[in-house]
């Protein structure tokens, strides 16, 4: 494979040794950044690219060719604010909550509740209050929400690490309930998702400090 053929990339599923057996959307992400080549580039935030990696496997071979124009976007968002993971995470399960199966909406129920309550501990609000897009989300699947919320009151030995265990465990659970769901169009549901994800971490990016003009020191 030479530069022009990794410049108009095709997309596989799974992890490859080197540009020859074939690449991944983080791999060529990688490529791209300038990185040793990984699915787990420096260069993206980890769970965005746990995302991307997902949506890419998860998408059809017909359909995962759209995904390509969206390799740079995910280039250098690295944010650190702690409201990233829960809020990409609800992103992902709001997505897939109207059309996943049942038993992955308990699932992604109690996900979307955790991070909730991530979220409003970071931003000083009530345990269990929720933001207006997850209050949505939930009541379009009551009997979901009624039992992640019994399931969630009981008490539980120990406390998951959220970001490297929960939330990374529910986007696959999301990603992969939309590509097995009885849609139309998984393929746009996935795209969907990855752009919502990737424009979530964009808005957490910290604002680059304006450079200082320079005046002129030209002797009059």
């Amino acid at each position: 494979m030479n530069n022009f053929d990794l410049a108009v990339p095709v997309l596989s599923r799974g992890k490859h040794r080197n540009p020859r057996k074939g690449a991944c959307f983080m791999e060529f992400a990688s490529y791209l950044a300038g990185e040793p080549w990984s699915d787990h580039p420096a260069c993206t935030h980890p769970l965005l690219a746990g995302v991307a990696r997902d949506v890419n496997d998860c998408t059809t071979d017909a359909g995962r060719t759209r995904l390509a124009p969206l390799i740079p976007s995910v280039i250098g968002l690295t944010p650190d604010d702690p409201h990233v993971v829960p809020l990409v995470t609800a992103v992902c399960i709001q997505h897939a909550l109207p059309v996943v199966s049942q038993e992955r909406q308990y699932i992604l129920a109690v996900a979307l509740l955790v991070a909730e309550r991530n979220l409003a501990a970071l931003d000083g609000r009530p345990f269990n209050s929720l933001r207006t897009e997850a209050q949505e989300a939930l009541d379009a699947v009551p009997a979901a929400t009624k039992w992640a919320r019994a399931f969630t009151a009981r008490p539980h030995r120990g406390t998951p690490d959220f970001a490297r265990r929960t939330a990374p465990r529910a986007v696959s659970c999301a990603v992969e309930g939309i590509s097995q769901a009885c849609v139309p169009n998984p393929d746009d549901r996935l795209y969907d998702l990855l752009g919502a994800a990737i424009a979530e971490c964009r808005a957490w990016m910290p604002v680059p400090a304006p450079v200082a003009r320079r005046e002129s020191v030209e002797a009059q």
